[in-house]
């Protein structure tokens, strides 16, 4: 699925959608997100040293779970935070970095779902998280 791809199921638009690609992997949601340096999200943070923050982290897991609801994210449909869990930090993130997300439904009661995921670069665990949303009428 294409960046084009993706903004058919999520309502994010630049900049904040971050992913670059994504797959439904016999419910396993992949998706990838090349880090080039002049984002947002690293002005200022932090000087000379820019490190892609963990919230924004934790944002792409979300995106990426969204991914296995193409059904269920029609026109109209917001998806929104509702709980995040054991969320761990372990290696940082930076420009040039090739993010790749892996995400599962753990269970659903439309229109919460509860899901899990890691963030990685070139295999290296940065990122976990246990997480909530629901999918709302905009």
């Amino acid at each position: 699925m294409t960046r084009e791809d993706i903004k058919n199921i999520l309502p994010h638009r630049e900049p904040m959608l971050l992913l670059d690609d994504a797959v439904n992997d016999g419910g396993i949601a992949v998706g990838h997100y090349a880090v080039r340096g002049d984002e947002f999200f690293l002005q200022g943070h932090f000087p000379n040293n820019p490190i892609v923050p963990g919230v924004i982290l934790c944002e792409m897991l979300a995106q990426s779970a969204c991914v296995l609801m193409a059904d269920v994210m029609s026109e109209g449909k917001l998806p929104v935070y509702t709980g995040l869990n054991n969320v761990k930090f372990r290696n940082p993130v930076r420009a040039g970095d090739l993010i790749e997300t892996r995400c599962r439904i753990k269970r659903a009661k439309h229109p919460f779902y509860f899901a899990e995921g890691e963030v990685s670069v070139d295999g290296k665990l940065c990122a976990s998280a246990e997480f909530s949303f629901a999918v709302t009428g905009a």
